[in-house]
C-alpha cells in the first residue's frame, strides 16, 4: 500500500516562510512526476508546482520567484519551500505523485491528506 504523508503546514504572518514536506512510502517501484496543489474551500484545486524525476520544474505564475519545489529521490520525498508568503496563499496544500507500485504495470496518481497553510495579514 502506498501512502503520501505531508508535514510542515501552519500559521505564519505575511512575508514569512514555510517549508512543506511530503514523503511517499510503501511498495513503490518508481516515482515519476511529483507536485504540490492547493485548494481554497469552494474553489477548484490548482497546481502550484511540479517536478519531474529528472528535476525539471514548473510553477504557477502566482508563486514564481517565491516558491521552490525540490525532491530527494533517494528518500521519495518532495519539498515546497515558500517565502514571502501572502494571505492569498492561504489554502490546504496537497502533495501529488505519479508513481508505479511494485507488481503493477501502469503508474497511477496518488494524493496526500493535505496540510493547512494559513497566512495572516
Amino acid at each position: 500500500q502506498v501512502q503520501l504523508v505531508e508535514s510542515g503546514g501552519g500559521l505564519v504572518q505575511a512575508g514569512g516562510s514555510l517549508r512543506l514536506s511530503c514523503a511517499a512510502s510503501g511498495s513503490i517501484f518508481s516515482i515519476y512526476r511529483m507536485a504540490w496543489y492547493r485548494q481554497v474551500s469552494g474553489k477548484q484545486r490548482e497546481l502550484v508546482a511540479h517536478i519531474t524525476s529528472s528535476g525539471l520544474t514548473k510553477y504557477a505564475d502566482s508563486v514564481k520567484g517565491r516558491f521552490t519545489i525540490s525532491r530527494d529521490n533517494a528518500e521519495n520525498t518532495v519539498y515546497l519551500q515558500m517565502i514571502s508568503l501572502k494571505p492569498e496563499d492561504t489554502a490546504v496544500y496537497y502533495c501529488n505523485a505519479d508513481l508505479r507500485p511494485i507488481l503493477t504495470i501502469t503508474p497511477g496518481a496518488y494524493w496526500g491528506q493535505g496540510t493547512q497553510v494559513t497566512v495572516s495579514s
